[in-house]
């Protein structure tokens, strides 16, 4: 555990220092959590890729997929009976209606 000294100084332990590389010189930043103070350690800046550099990774991460796609053995499900289909989940629960008859208007809570 460290101690603050009379000048509200704390000494950081070299072993997170080390993980978390905070170097003599660094500026961190103390923020309010709640009933806790959260060290933050400096930032390492990295710049964001340009547009051109992000669509040049997409294209190679979607050539990866296509690659892995080609060696999956991926077989389409048969029909199977379930007792229902994919367009009663739209209706189910509510009662059928005459062709041309508006939808009931939803209750508001």
């Amino acid at each position: 555990m460290a101690k603050v000294t009379s000048k509200l100084q704390v000494t950081i332990p070299k072993a997170i220092a080390t993980q978390y590389g905070i170097e003599p010189g660094d500026e961190i930043e103390f923020r309010p959590a709640c009933t806790e103070i959260r060290v933050v350690p400096p930032r390492v800046t990295s710049r964001r890729p340009s547009l051109v550099e992000r669509l040049r990774l997409f294209d190679e991460a979607t050539a990866r997929q296509r690659e892995r796609e080609k060696s999956m053995k991926i077989t389409p499900r048969p029909d199977s009976d379930r007792g229902w289909t994919r367009e009663e989940l739209y209706t189910r629960g509510t009662p059928p209606r005459p062709l041309g008859e508006p939808p009931v208007p939803k209750k508001k809570r």
